[in-house]
């Protein structure tokens, strides 16, 4: 079951990868319920195994681009994110400090936080694109114009998986041209 998980996500990963068009640098925030992904609900099952089964599909395939993953904590931790120094550097970000824990965080978080090189917490992100894993509510972290992306892995486990990226706001007005290279 959790390989099929791993492959799961990656198979997710790699469809809003090709649908969102990052670059390297570019961030992308994941919400994950493992409880969700084991058919639970929310809050209720907490699982390392399985949010390290998905972090394993996510992970390396982001950081082979050289795209920076943002951990999205529960509510517990007001939605805080995990991501590497590096990436709070770039960003400008200001670190908080909180360590994540399976119920109080979150199972993928915690998992983030472990695997990171140099983990640090912030309260929010600007991220380019991001996946929802079990109704976790990641749209306060994307950028300000949000496009749904479908996807045919639209289920890691059982839980439903909603994805989005994000484009330049269009300003101007009837005479605008945009370039479409940028939609």
């Amino acid at each position: 079951m959790l390989t099929e998980i791993t492959g799961q996500a990656a198979d997710a990963t790699r469809e809003l990868l090709a649908a969102a068009g990052l670059s390297a640098g570019d961030m992308f925030v994941v919400g994950c319920s493992s409880s969700e992904v084991a058919g639970r609900k929310i809050g209720t099952f907490s699982s390392s195994e399985v949010a390290e089964a998905v972090f394993a599909g996510i992970y390396p395939l982001l950081k082979e681009r050289g795209i920076y993953l943002a951990a999205q904590c529960c509510e517990h931790l007001n939605r805080a994110l995990i991501l590497e120094r590096e990436a709070a550097q770039r960003y400008g970000l200001e670190c908080v400090n909180v360590v994540p824990q399976p119920k109080a965080g979150g199972s993928f978080a915690t998992a983030a936080y472990a695997a990171f090189a140099h983990p640090v917490a912030v309260e929010q992100v600007a991220a380019h694109a991001g996946m929802d894993i079990g109704s976790t509510l990641i749209g306060m972290h994307l950028r300000r114009v949000a496009v749904p992306v479908r996807i045919a892995a639209d289920r890691i486990g059982e839980a439903p998986v909603v994805c989005a990226r994000t484009r330049l706001k269009f300003v101007g007005g009837a005479r605008a041209h945009y370039d479409e290279r940028l939609l």
